[in-house]
């Protein structure tokens, strides 16, 4: 669990301003696995049922960053939200 007080709080319209690098921010197969799980199941409340969820993600800096937004696809490189917006999927840490 991730403790929502050590992360900035951003509108979903400046993530397309925020740098991010191709590394992924887990070494670990198990933690990719487990996020690729949870962010399958929060595209699928987002489109099913219109839920918002909470997006921890690191930018190029390393900042912990939390969005509150629904998901309405992810691929296999991108989580794509409302108007277009994308947070590269490598980049994710935590979803609920």
């Amino acid at each position: 669990m991730i403790e929502q007080s050590t992360s900035c709080i951003i509108e979903k319209e400046t993530i397309s301003s925020i740098k991010f690098p191709k590394e992924d921010v887990f070494q670990d197969k198990n933690k990719k696995k487990t996020r690729a799980y949870y962010l399958n199941r929060a595209s699928q409340l987002g489109n099913l049922l219109k839920n918002k969820v909470h997006i921890y993600f690191k930018d190029a800096e390393n900042n912990l960053m939390r969005v509150h937004t629904t998901i309405w696809a992810v691929t296999q490189r991108s989580v794509i939200l409302k108007k277009g917006t994308i947070i590269p999927r490598h980049r994710i840490v935590y979803i609920d």
